[in-house]
């Protein structure tokens, strides 16, 4: 390799005193810095080093003052030119694009983030110095072209991430916290979207400069564009979300959409903040909803079971709203719904899942579903049946979720279904008598307030199931107790006979 040549003098080197910098002296200044970040390949890590020197000592003169105090015209030009250097110090410290491979990513860029924060604190002292000047407070124009900037950098490198050390993200969280500073902003979120109705806010800027990072090409050459307008995004809520759908839902299905499942989950949850705080008439507009369900719906033949929980929470809430461009006239039986398609799946899924993890995340969400159709559960109800036999069946360690669960569920099923129990009830009955059983005779790690909440709920279970076959099962159980050696279980069948009245269940 060719050696480098010799460092150029920067532009203000010569003159004796500070006051003798003219206007055209610190563009120039500004410019070089800028043609140093932007050199050629085989020379830019010297020269982007040499910049940073140059723009400290920049910085640390008091002539830089001129340019957020508007009392001189011949800078007025200069706050778009400090905001190219701005995107220039975060394109600097940006983390390239992640490799296959495993181990040290992101060597040096720490260590850079360290370095640019320090400046960017250099310049906002700067602004803050000018509110307080006596001169017209032009520091609010100045400051439009480098928020942006500033505030990406500060929330790249303030997250825990791979190429962010426990400095980086200190200095990264002041500067985002001197941002707000300046700007007068109480929070992230008043920053972003204004602090009052007569403020614009400054979202629809950021995502401009997150847009051509963004697009299905290059969204994954910066592995923090994803984290900075998801991060973003959480931090603007109804009713200011709405305005920016088209900036925002776009991207959120190109990152759900990826084939790494850490990519789909974040992309997923884009999409439910979106579904919580847009109006559903904006979401219906357009098909929207469609769109976002399909791209939903999906995903639930993955196997991982964080990505499925993501899912389906977010299925749960934008049911509501498909449902809204339904109508249903009465005059026939109710159309299948989004809600029946997806327990429909999840029941298939189910029955011959053998994964614990995936078993819990499908049991956990399932009693939400049996309370979203309610009555209409009956299309499911041989399908639930089995999957509830099932999973009665199985240990589920010592927290025992997936069989909390699926008694909740039941417990849900016989209050909305009741009608349809009775011709069910000796199944039924059987597998909870057996599950009473099992746990009464655990001797494994189980905490005994697990087996208490589980004798608690299969005798709720029964109870339940007693009023629906108009007091059958208390007939069943009547000489139980007699031949019982094991006190639980007789506790659990003697609560039954008490508390169990012969009415009917009623629909809830």
């Amino acid at each position: 390799m060719e050696p480098h040549g010799p460092r150029e003098s920067p532009p203000w080197e010569g003159s004796s005193l500070p006051g003798a910098w003219s206007s055209s002296a610190l563009g120039q200044a500004f410019s070089q810095i800028l043609h140093q970040f932007a050199g050629q390949e085989s020379r830019r890590g010297k020269a982007r080093s040499a910049a940073l020197e140059d723009l400290a000592a920049l910085l640390e003169a008091k002539e830089c003052d001129r340019l957020f105090e508007g009392s001189d015209a011949s800078l007025r030009g200069m706050p778009e030119m400090l905001g190219q250097v701005a995107k220039a110090l975060g394109k600097y410290a940006a983390p390239a694009e992640e490799p296959e491979g495993r181990g040290d990513r992101h060597p040096d860029v720490a260590e850079k983030a360290a370095a640019v924060a320090l400046l960017f604190l250099k310049l906002l002292r700067k602004v803050e110095a000018a509110k307080n000047s006596l001169v017209y407070p032009a520091w609010k124009t100045s400051l439009r072209p480098l928020a942006g900037p500033i505030y990406v950098f500060a929330v790249t490198h303030s997250l825990e991430q791979p190429w962010t050390s426990p400095r980086s993200q200190e200095v990264a969280g002041q500067v985002l916290a001197l941002l707000l500073q300046v700007t007068e902003c109480g929070s992230v979120a008043g920053f972003l979207h204004g602090e009052n109705e007569d403020e614009k806010g400054r979202f629809t800027a950021i995502m401009g400069l997150l847009k051509p990072d963004l697009n299905k090409d290059s969204w994954k050459n910066n592995p923090a564009t994803k984290y900075v307008f998801s991060w973003t995004l959480q931090k603007v809520t109804r009713p200011w979300l709405s305005q920016h759908l088209e900036r925002t839902l776009p991207p959120s299905l190109l990152i759900s959409d990826d084939y790494q499942t850490e990519n789909k989950i974040l992309g997923v949850h884009c999409l439910h903040h979106i579904v919580l705080n847009v109006p559903a008439a904006d979401l219906l507009q357009y098909n929207r909803a469609q769109v976002l369900y399909h791209a939903l719906f999906n995903h639930l033949y993955a196997r991982e079971h964080h990505l499925i929980q993501a899912v389906l929470l977010c299925l749960l809430d934008l049911f509501p709203i498909l449902e809204k461009a339904q109508h249903w006239k009465g005059d026939g039986a109710r159309p299948t719904t989004h809600c029946d398609e997806v327990l429909q799946l999840i029941l298939t899924h189910m029955e011959p899942e053998h994964r614990l993890l995936l078993r819990r995340t499908y049991s956990r969400n399932l009693p939400a579903f049996v309370k979203r159709l309610g009555i209409l559960t009956v299309r499911h109800l041989k399908r639930l049946e089995r999957v509830i036999i099932g999973y009665l069946e199985v240990y589920d360690g010592p927290e025992e979720e997936a069989r909390l669960k699926i008694l909740e569920t039941l417990k849900l099923l016989l209050q909305y279904t009741w009608p349809r129990v009775s011709c069910r009830l000796v199944v039924l009955l059987k597998a909870l008598l057996k599950l009473i059983c099992d746990v009464a005779r655990d001797s494994s790690l189980t905490p005994e307030c697990v087996k208490s909440a589980l004798l608690e709920e299969a005798t709720d279970c029964l109870i339940l199931l007693d009023r629906c076959a108009s007091g059958r099962v208390k007939g069943l159980l009547a000489k139980i107790p007699r031949s019982c050696e094991d006190s639980q279980v007789g506790n659990c069948i003697r609560r039954v006979q008490q508390l169990s009245e012969g009415a009917p269940c009623d629909t809830t």
